[in-house]
C-alpha cells in the first residue's frame, strides 16, 4: 500500500475533472481525496501501488474532453487526515471524496466557454424533462466558464451563478457521483436558476413565452438584441432584405459583412460550399463563425448580408437560448432528430457594439446603448462577468486560421518552450489584444478591438487588470508597439512608471514575426515575411512589406517592398483610388489622374500633390499595393471598412480561377522587391476579375522569388501580418516555397493580423530579459 500526492496542472477546473478523478479512483478501489486549488487539481491517492500508478497514467490519457492536462506530478507522501474545514459535511472519512477547494497563488486557469452538449439538448427537447426548453441547461461537459468567472479557483461562489441557490433536485445532482452534473458549478434548473424575459423598446417586460415572442418579432422584420455568453448580439431575419437594411442603417454598418447563424451544417449547405472537414469546423464545441465560400444564389437568398464578397461567415448555435429560437421555428418537435435536417430559419448575428465601442453586456446597458437600434430585447438575469466577442476563423491546413480569437478560445494558454519571467504585452492600435506570460505559458486575451474611442480604451485597461488579477501575475517587464501615439503605448509607459518596471518598445513587424515563432516554440534565429497594411518602422517610416532576420530580441531588415507614396497620408489607406493615382504618377502617367478619377472631387489636387511631392509619405506596405490594384481595376474607389478592397479583390480572383503570373512582372534589386511592372499591366486591364487573378498569381510568384533569392534551401520562413489572411496568397506561397525546399511557418493559435501582436511583443520581451547585460 502506498500514498501519493498528485498535482495536475493545465485547464483542469470547470471541465469535470474532479468528478472524473473521483470515478477513476472509485473504479481502482483507491482511498483519498481530490480538490481544486489555485495551482490546478490536487489529489491524495492511497491504495495498492499498481492501482495508484494506473490512476496517475490515466489522469492524462483519459481526461475529460474539455480538459487540457499539461503535467501530472506524483510524490510519495504520508497520508494526511482531512481537517474539518477541508471535508465535505456529507463525506465519509474513508473511501475517495471531493473536498473543498483551497486558494493560494494561481498557477492554473479557468476553462473556456463551449457550446451546449447533445445530452443537454436532449433534455431540453424532451417535453417531460424538468429542464424542457430551459435556456440555461448545462453540465460539466458544456456551457459557460470564462465569461461567468470572477477568479480562481473555479467554484460557484466565484461565478455569476452565486445568487442562484441550488434547489433540492439540482443539489442532489451536484452531489451524485454518477451524474454528469456532479460538481457542475453552473448547474441550475427553471426552479432555481436564471430566467428569460422579453422587453419592448422601452424596457417593459412582455407577457408570454419570451422565445416565442422573440421569434414572432424576428419574422415580422424586427431587430432584436439578444443576450449571449460574452455579450449581446443584434439579430434579424437574414432572408428579409428590408430587415437587414434596417439593421445596417441603425448600426451604421453600410457594407461590412454580417455573420449568419443557422441550425446546423445541413441548413447552411444551400448557401455555401463546404469542403472536406468544414462541417466539422462548424460543429466545434468552441463554435467560431467559419468563413465558407458562397454558392451562386447566396446573395439572392440572403440579400445584403455579405455584399460583393466570395465568403459568408456561418455559425451554429452555441447557447441553449439560441437553440430554442430554432426549435421554436421548427414547431417545437420532441427529441433531437430535427437537428439533423435542414431548417428554414437563418439569423443575422452581429456583435452589439454600436459605433465600434465594446460589446454590450448588461441589461440596463443594452437599453441605454442600443436604444434606437433594437426594437426589443431578449434578456436574462445571469450576469456576464467577462466581455467576449465571437471568434471568427476559416479552414486551414491542420485546423483553422483565426481572423478573430475570442469566445471559446480565450483564455487558453499557448505553451512556450521553457519558463521565463512574467511579461505584460499590450498589443497595438487595431484589433488589440493583450498578452500576459506566466511560467511557460502565454495567455492572450480575447479580441478587444480598435483603440479609437474612449470606451474601447477603457475595455483595454479593464482587460489588463482582469487578466493580471486572474493569473495573479506581477510583470517583470512591459512591452509595447513603437508608435508613440497609440493608447496602448501610453498606457504601457504609465504602467511601467507606476510599477517601476523596464519598458520595451517592439517594432510592429518584428512582433508579427515573433508571434509565429513563439506559437511554434522556435528559439533559434529565423527569416520572416511580415506583410500587412502599416506599422511604424524603426526609421520612422510606414512599413508593411518586410523580409526580416530575427535573432533573439533583435532583428535585421533584409529587404522590403519598393516604397510607394501615400497621397494625403493616412487618407490614402481608406481611398484606393489615391493609391491607384500614386501608381499612375510613378509610371509617368500622372496626367491621366484627373480624368480617370473624375468622380473624385480631390483628383486634380491629388495629382498636384504627387507632382509636388507634398504630403505624400512613402510606404513599403503590401496592403497599400492591394488597394492600388483595386483602384486601378475600378473595384472600390473608396472603402466602407478596413480591408474591404483587398477582400473584394481576393473574391474576384477566387471566382475567376487560376491564371499564370505575367512575365517580368517584378524586379528585385539589393533586397528590394519592386512590383511596379505588375501594377503597370493592371492599369490597362479591362476585366476586373482577370486583373484580380493576375495580381494574385504574379504577387505570389514575386514573393516566392524574393524569398528564395535570400534564404538557403531547407530553411523555415515565418509568415505573418494581415495579408496572410488572404487565402490565395497564403496557399500560393505555401506551395511555391515548398517547391523550393522552404517551409512556411504560419499562425494557427492566433490570428496573423494585429490580434497576434501582443504574443510577439511578449516573446521579444522574454528574449530581451535573457540577453547578457552590458557590464
Amino acid at each position: 500500500m502506498i500514498c501519493q500526492r498528485i498535482r495536475v496542472s493545465g485547464v483542469v477546473q470547470g471541465v469535470g475533472f474532479r468528478p472524473f478523478v473521483w470515478r477513476l479512483a472509485r473504479e481502482l478501489d483507491l482511498a483519498g481525496w481530490v480538490r481544486n486549488d489555485a495551482q490546478g487539481v490536487e489529489i491524495e491517492a492511497r491504495g495498492a501501488a499498481e492501482r495508484v500508478r494506473s490512476l496517475v497514467e490515466r489522469l492524462q490519457r483519459d481526461a475529460p474532453p474539455l480538459a487540457r492536462v499539461d503535467k501530472v506530478v506524483a510524490k510519495t507522501a504520508a497520508a494526511a487526515r482531512k481537517t474539518q474545514h477541508e471535508s465535505r459535511h456529507d463525506s465519509p472519512e474513508e473511501g475517495f471524496v471531493i473536498i473543498s477547494s483551497r486558494g493560494g497563488r494561481a498557477t492554473t486557469m479557468i476553462g473556456h466557454d463551449t457550446a451546449v452538449c447533445r445530452d443537454c439538448l436532449a433534455e431540453m427537447f424532451d417535453p417531460p424533462s424538468r429542464r424542457a426548453r430551459y435556456a440555461f441547461t448545462h453540465c460539466t461537459h458544456c456551457g459557460p466558464r470564462y465569461t461567468i468567472s470572477r477568479s480562481l479557483p473555479y467554484d460557484r461562489a466565484k461565478t455569476s451563478l452565486k445568487p442562484f441557490a441550488l434547489c433540492a433536485k439540482c443539489l442532489a445532482e451536484y452531489r451524485q457521483p454518477d451524474d454528469r452534473r456532479f460538481h457542475a458549478e453552473a448547474n441550475c434548473c427553471p426552479k432555481c436558476g436564471p430566467q428569460l424575459a422579453l422587453l419592448d423598446a422601452e424596457g417593459c417586460a412582455q407577457p408570454g413565452d419570451p422565445v416565442a415572442l422573440a421569434l414572432g418579432l424576428l419574422r415580422r422584420g424586427k431587430v432584436l438584441a439578444i443576450k449571449g455568453l460574452g455579450g449581446f448580439h443584434l439579430v434579424c431575419d437574414a432572408r428579409n432584405a428590408a430587415a437587414v437594411a434596417v439593421l445596417r442603417e441603425r448600426k451604421q454598418r453600410e457594407e461590412k459583412p454580417f455573420a449568419v447563424m443557422m441550425a446546423n451544417a445541413a441548413s447552411a449547405a444551400s448557401f455555401v460550399q463546404m469542403g472536406v472537414g468544414e462541417p466539422g469546423l462548424l460543429n466545434l464545441p468552441e463554435r467560431p463563425a467559419i468563413l465558407l465560400r458562397k454558392r451562386g444564389l447566396c446573395d439572392e437568398e440572403l440579400p445584403g448580408v455579405a455584399p460583393g464578397l466570395a465568403w459568408l461567415g456561418v455559425m451554429l448555435p452555441t447557447t441553449p437560448l439560441q437553440y430554442l429560437l430554432f426549435h421554436e421555428a421548427a414547431g417545437r418537435p420532441a427529441g433531437t432528430h430535427w437537428l439533423e435536417r435542414g431548417q428554414e430559419l437563418a439569423l443575422v448575428m452581429t456583435s452589439a457594439n454600436p459605433g465600434g465601442e465594446p460589446l454590450v453586456t448588461g441589461n440596463a446597458e443594452a437599453l441605454l446603448r442600443l436604444s434606437g437600434i433594437a426594437d426589443a430585447y431578449l434578456v436574462h438575469d445571469r450576469e456576464i462577468l467577462v466581455r467576449c466577442d465571437d471568434s471568427v476563423a476559416r479552414a486551414a491546413p491542420g485546423g483553422v486560421q483565426f481572423i478573430r480569437r475570442a469566445r471559446g478560445y480565450a483564455p487558453r494558454a499557448i505553451k512556450l518552450p521553457h519558463c521565463g519571467p512574467p511579461a505584460l504585452a499590450v498589443g497595438g492600435w487595431f484589433k488589440n489584444t493583450i498578452c500576459v506570460t506566466r511560467g511557460d505559458e502565454a495567455f492572450v486575451s480575447q479580441h478587444i478591438g480598435d483603440l479609437d474611442n474612449a470606451a474601447a480604451c477603457g475595455f483595454f485597461e479593464e482587460s489588463v487588470a482582469h487578466l493580471l488579477k486572474l493569473l495573479e501575475v506581477e510583470p517583470a517587464i512591459v512591452a509595447h508597439d513603437l508608435h508613440p501615439d497609440f493608447h496602448s503605448t501610453r498606457f504601457a509607459a504609465d504602467f511601467a512608471r507606476r510599477h517601476d518596471l523596464p519598458l520595451l518598445g517592439v517594432q510592429h513587424h518584428h512582433a508579427h514575426a515573433a508571434a509565429v515563432l513563439a506559437e511554434h516554440g522556435v528559439e533559434e534565429g529565423a527569416i520572416a515575411l511580415a506583410l500587412d497594411g502599416v506599422g511604424l518602422g524603426d526609421d520612422g517610416a510606414a512599413w508593411g512589406g518586410e523580409m526580416l532576420r530575427l535573432d533573439g530580441a533583435n532583428f535585421e531588415r533584409l529587404g522590403h517592398l519598393a516604397p510607394i507614396r501615400l497621397p494625403g497620408g493616412d487618407r490614402a489607406a481608406r481611398e484606393p483610388w489615391r493609391m491607384a493615382a500614386s501608381v499612375l504618377h510613378e509610371l509617368g502617367r500622372g496626367g491621366e489622374i484627373a480624368a480617370r478619377f473624375a468622380g473624385q472631387p480631390a483628383a486634380p489636387a491629388v495629382a498636384q500633390m504627387l507632382a509636388s511631392d507634398l504630403n505624400c509619405p512613402p510606404t513599403s506596405s503590401l496592403g497599400r499595393l492591394f488597394d492600388a490594384a483595386a483602384g486601378l481595376l475600378g473595384i472600390k474607389p473608396v472603402m466602407a471598412f478596413e480591408g474591404q478592397s483587398a477582400m473584394l479583390l481576393e473574391g474576384l480572383a477566387e471566382r475567376y480561377g487560376d491564371v499564370l503570373p505575367i512575365e517580368h512582372g517584378w524586379k528585385i534589386d539589393k533586397g528590394c522587391l519592386d512590383l511596379l511592372p505588375l501594377l503597370a499591366a493592371l492599369a490597362d486591364e479591362k476585366d476586373a476579375g482577370r486583373g484580380a487573378a493576375i495580381f494574385h498569381a504574379t504577387l505570389i510568384a514575386a514573393l516566392a522569388d524574393w524569398v528564395h533569392a535570400a534564404v538557403p534551401a531547407d530553411s523555415t520562413v515565418a509568415g505573418s501580418g494581415g495579408c496572410f489572411l488572404n487565402q490565395i496568397v497564403a496557399r500560393g506561397l505555401r506551395s511555391r516555397l515548398g517547391a523550393c525546399g522552404l517551409h512556411l511557418l504560419e499562425a494557427r493559435r492566433l490570428p496573423p493580423n494585429d490580434g497576434g501582436l501582443s504574443l510577439g511583443q511578449a516573446w521579444v520581451a522574454w528574449q530581451h530579459l535573457a540577453q547578457p547585460k552590458e557590464p
